[in-house]
């Protein structure tokens, strides 16, 4: 039907003139409505939308018609054109009113499933797309994203009604820069007070952001990828950044609205388009998309003729506006903290400058950091105190609101530190010195804080310094509980602290508390690097090795020994017990000293060589005058006098050789031997800087004492563990000797020479019979070969190399055919001698860890020794791995590492011990053991591997330290292979008890797994 002007001139009142307009578009629409019921082709329902779009906007009618037949050509044609403000009225009353969302269902459901399809596609541009593409995107978008959600399509029109709904949105809010001209909808209207036709503005808003940002959860599995989060959220973001800056120089020439610009419809939709963007998890991509947006925002605020940026000059720029308000904007505080999370770690990730990172930080921050309690909240307590970001983060953080000053300026040097920087700093330092946050925290968060601390104290004076209040002691105690730990990254932290702090009391003396100690601080403790911004997608197990007895000066640095513990991937490769220790030995100790004797000897025999031309050494020197001890007495005896600096050096010297020698009267003084050098004070006989040396030397002679004497030497060893005559040091010395001798038990090798023997009987005559050497050029003599497997070959045999044929060439391995030579075959036997031992190592220790008496206090005092002890204790149960002693020992540790005592120690390096040794049963137990336990009904055994489960899900879930969730995380693993071998064990022996009785006489009983050794 033809329109007419009379009837489609709208009325110029006001209130009554609206509704009544409405009423017309509403009428209008049902007209159209009832036409495409009844269509019965393409080219009505053209007519009847045509009629309806020529009211709202401009149809180019003769490009519409030519796409039709007659009669509906002509009635598209004769339609009446408005005028530019009648169409606008039209369109206010057809958008604002019922009239769209009722079209907008007629064009979704009946249009789009039936006609669309038969629809010219430029008739379909022009008076179908039109009603979405140029209407308000605030209204449009209203009408498509609820359809998302439609469930009464059927099966058959799904495909078509939803891969056109996503069409239109793609065209609407991406092709046309939909989301920018929301933005730019919500400015004007609030710049000039209009209303946005809802009769609550701030429900208004909030529903539209909501929609826009639940497109990619409504879209269906199939849809384009311009749907997706990251591709969507990108396009979204970018449209809602440009428009903001575009609306902030709007609102920049009204004053009025220039001062409640947070308040703003505008500022309110940007916020709650991005917190809900950092809700649904596109974190990443609206900060991939912020930071060169405002990166090209301060490079605009920087003259040409100037290097230098300063607040001033961004202040200046009215688009700065936006940037300063944009974080307030959001007021979802989760997806602030999350958005500056992120911000953080991408801006370190681009390896951006330290001056440009603060002042993109201050752009955003600084105004609400000012204003808001909650944004000093979290920048001061969760960024300072919670949260763990790479160093060059935590420096900007700091210079933002901490020293409020750009970095590498000369504002820094010559600005008063204020208030809130001291207050931060004792915080920081009181928090910092407690025992409490060694014990609670895990290693990074540590490193975090006491590299901030450190940063702090760097910009301190010794005037700025005698201030503060308490800091002196508070740095002095945090120091100093440091200095205890175990662990080396902590007392790492120590160092560094103390340095720093020496440097600001006596810049000409700075304190150095150990050797590697560097004039400059790195305060990443290697755990603060930009390694940890990528997230765990895979799970990485950390496997550590345990430490060897390092180099020790006193007993102080020997309790600074930490403990890295090896824990075994795959269960095949259980029997192979590795040599574990910090200098990764290559042989055992034996085989050391056959290697040392041998280059003596070749020495001496290049000494007394007459081809020498090396003039003989007559000076009559210190070493040809030193004793060489031929008996274990006279060792002792010496090592005994302490008067006798020198004469102890040249024992221990000759310690570990003799007793390796095992000579006669090894057996009955070992226990004298084993006593003298335990209480051997290596500080007092050694040269200075030799210290080292002589620990390790005493300690080889123990590990010795007890290989070639085990007994004897671990009756006294265990018996002065616990003796309040010897101090941590010596317990620590004890225990690491015990720890070596067990490996080496465990790994005696014999070395065993087979020869293979050639054939008896050897023809060197000529054969009666050779080939013709006739053949193809480059072809080699023909060799007589035997034939493999007899002494004697009745035929002969020969072969010979004959080249390949052209274009046969291919590359691959050289081949020679025939029978090698007899060679020697050298054959390594291991034989594993430490079970033999393993309960003379393991009964005595475990019994008494837990009492405390006089200078003996393992569970709180003497944490270090307790640690190393149980890792020992582990030590031994990997020695003796699927062994019957192990099944015998496991209950025994398995009570020891119950107590909750040592299972919840408050020391992490204990607890660390407690699941290397957990770690070490569940290799050792062989499953035909676990499997027969089970049935037998053995309540030690299930009731203890149980309880390594839930320990260990305990601690993966809920344990500070990082290092210990790591060592559950592999513990829970290698309880899961014990469980699925014994599960294993049992069906064989189910199925064992259905098949045939058992004969009574076996002369053999084969165990699975192999190998018993």
């Amino acid at each position: 039907m033809a329109s007419t002007r009379s009837s489609s001139s709208p009325s110029r009142g006001a209130g009554d003139g609206k509704k009544r307009l409405e009423a017309l578009a509403l009428d209008r629409v049902a007209e159209a409505a009832d036409a495409v019921a009844s269509a019965a082709s393409a080219g009505e329902v053209v007519r009847a939308i045509h009629a309806v779009a020529s009211l709202l906007f401009p149809v180019d009618s003769e490009a519409v018609a030519g796409t039709v037949e007659e009669p509906f050509r002509s009635q598209i044609v004769e339609a009446v054109t408005l005028s530019n403000d009648e169409r606008e009225s039209w369109r206010c009353a057809f958008y604002h009113g019922p009239a769209f969302p009722t079209m907008s269902k007629i064009l979704l459901g009946n249009v789009a499933l039936k006609w669309l399809p038969k629809i010219n596609v430029s008739a379909r541009k022009e008076i179908y797309d039109s009603f979405f593409v140029k209407g308000p995107p605030t209204e449009v978008i209203q009408a498509l994203v609820p359809a998302l959600s439609e469930k009464e399509v059927s099966k058959e029109d799904h495909r078509t009604f939803f891969s056109n709904l996503e069409r239109l949105l793609i065209l609407c809010l991406l092709d046309n820069k939909g989301v920018f001209q929301i933005v730019v909808d919500f400015t004007l209207s609030n710049k000039h007070g209009e209303d946005t036709h809802n009769p609550d503005k701030t429900i208004f808003v909030s529903r539209v952001a909501q929609l826009l940002a639940s497109v990619p959860d409504k879209a269906r599995l199939g849809a384009s990828a311009a749907l997706t989060s990251p591709s969507f959220f990108k396009h979204v973001v970018s449209q809602l950044l440009a428009g903001a800056e575009a609306a902030t120089i709007e609102l920049a020439a009204d004053k009025e609205a220039n001062e409640h610009c947070v308040l703003s419809s505008m500022f309110h939709f940007v916020g709650e388009v991005l917190s809900r963007v950092c809700r649904r998890g596109s974190t990443g991509i609206l900060v991939a998309e912020l930071i060169p947006k405002i990166r090209n925002h301060l490079h605009r605020c920087v003259p040409p003729d100037h290097r230098a940026i300063s607040p001033e000059m961004i202040q200046h720029v009215c688009q700065s506006q936006f940037w300063f308000n944009m974080v307030e904007a959001m007021r979802d505080q989760h997806s602030i903290e999350r958005l500056t999370e992120e911000l953080l770690r991408q801006l370190a990730s681009q390896h951006i400058s330290d001056e440009e990172a603060y002042w993109i930080l201050w752009t955003l921050f600084n105004q609400s950091f000012k204003r808001l309690t909650v944004m000093r909240a979290m920048f001061v307590d969760k960024f300072l105190l919670w949260k763990t970001f790479p160093l060059c983060c935590l420096r900007w953080i700091l210079h933002c609101t901490v020293f409020e000053c750009p970095p590498n300026s000369t504002t820094e040097i010559l600005m008063q530190r204020t208030p809130n920087f001291f207050g931060i700093l004792q915080s920081l330092i009181s928090i910092w010195s407690k025992k409490e946050f060694i014990q609670s925290y895990s290693v990074e968060q540590q490193a975090y804080i006491t590299a901030a601390i450190g940063l702090c104290l760097e910009k301190l004076t010794k005037k700025e310094l005698e201030t503060t209040k308490d800091v002196l002691n508070s740095i002095l105690q945090g120091v100093s509980c440091r200095l205890e730990s175990p662990i080396d990254l902590i007392r790492k932290m120590a160092n560094a602290v103390a340095l720093t702090f020496s440097k600001i009391v006596d810049p000409k003396n700075p304190l150095y508390l150990d050797d590697n100690c560097c004039e400059i601080v790195d305060w990443d403790f290697g755990v603060l690097s930009l390694k940890e911004i990528k997230a765990p997608l895979d799970a990485v197990e950390s496997k550590t090795k345990p430490k060897a007895h390092e180099n020790k000066r006193n007993a102080i640095e020997k309790k600074a020994k930490a403990i890295k513990h090896d824990i075994p991937d795959v269960r095949a490769k259980i029997v192979e017990i590795n040599s574990i220790d910090h200098d990764q030995m290559s042989d055992t100790a034996t085989n050391g000293q056959f290697e040392e004797e041998c280059d003596e000897e070749s020495m001496n025999m290049d000494a007394h060589s007459d081809s020498s031309l090396e003039p003989y050494d007559l000076s009559d020197d210190d070493t040809d005058l030193q004793k060489k001890f031929s008996h274990l007495s006279d060792l002792a005896a010496a090592l005994r006098k302490p008067d006798d600096p020198d004469g102890v050096e040249n024992a221990l010297n000759y310690a570990e050789k003799l007793v390796r020698a095992s000579p006669d009267e090894l057996r009955y003084n070992s226990g004298d031997l084993v006593r003298a050098l335990v209480h051997v004070r290596c500080s007092d006989v050694a040269m200075e800087g030799e210290e080292d040396s002589a620990e390790e030397k005493r300690q080889k002679a123990l590990v010795a004492l007890l290989v070639t004497c085990p007994f004897e030497s671990l009756d006294v060893l265990t018996k002065l563990l616990y003796s309040s005559s010897v101090d941590i040091g010596q317990r620590i010395l004890i225990i690491d000797a015990m720890t070596e001798a067990a490996q080496e038990l465990a790994e005696t090798k014999t070395v065993k020479t087979e020869q293979r023997r050639g054939n008896l009987i050897t023809d060197t005559s000529p054969s009666w019979l050779v080939p013709s050497n006739i053949g193809p050029p480059g072809a080699g003599p023909w060799r007589e070969v035997s034939e493999p497997g007899t002494l004697l070959s009745w035929s002969h045999r020969y072969e010979r190399e004959v080249p390949s044929k052209s274009g046969q060439l291919k590359s691959g391995k050289s081949r020679k055919w025939g029978l090698g030579k007899a060679k020697d075959l050298q054959v390594e036997w291991s034989k594993n001698r430490f079970p033999l031992y393993a309960a003379a190592f393991m009964l005595p220790v475990m019994q008494g860890y837990d009492k405390r008496s006089h200078g003996v206090d393992l569970l709180n005092r003497d944490f270090v020794v307790l640690g190393k002890l149980i890792y020992m204790l582990g030590i031994c149960m990997k020695s003796m791995a699927m062994h019957p002693e192990a099944s015998a020992l496991a209950p025994a540790l398995l009570d020891t590492i119950r107590s909750r005592d040592v299972s919840r120690h408050a020391e992490a390096y204990v607890r660390r011990s407690a699941l290397f040794a957990a770690s070490c049963i569940l290799i050792s137990l062989h499953p035909s053991y676990v499997a027969s336990s089970l049935i037998e009904g053995n309540q030690d055994i299930s009731t203890g591997l149980e309880w390594i489960r839930t320990w260990a899900l305990q601690v993966a879930e809920a344990d500070p330290d990082t290092e210990c969730t790591s060592m559950a995380m592999t513990c829970l693993r290698l309880h899961s292979e014990m469980a699925l071998q014994t599960s294993r064990a049992l069906e064989s022996a189910d199925h064992s008890k259905t098949g045939r009785a058992i004969p009574s006489k076996l002369d053999s009983i084969i165990l699975p797994f192999g190998n018993m050794m």
